[in-house]
């Protein structure tokens, strides 16, 4: 039960220290840097880059 009080503890200097409401928008942006993370994790191949195309001239003509 010391993880809990420990955790109580925390919570209420961190409540102290940042305030209510910078608190819930600290708390809502971890919350969206955790879930885009887990997005990520799940479907990796979504995230890669294209590789980058190369500009092709037009058969036919030469460069000068």
């Amino acid at each position: 039960m010391n993880i809990s009080k420990e955790l109580i503890i925390v919570l209420v200097v961190a409540l102290l220290i940042f305030g209510p409401s910078r608190l819930a928008g600290l708390g809502a942006a971890l919350g969206k840097t955790i879930r885009d993370f887990r997005k990520s994790m799940e479907d990796p191949d979504e995230n890669k880059l294209a590789p980058p195309s190369t500009p092709q001239s037009p058969q036919g003509q030469s460069k000068p």
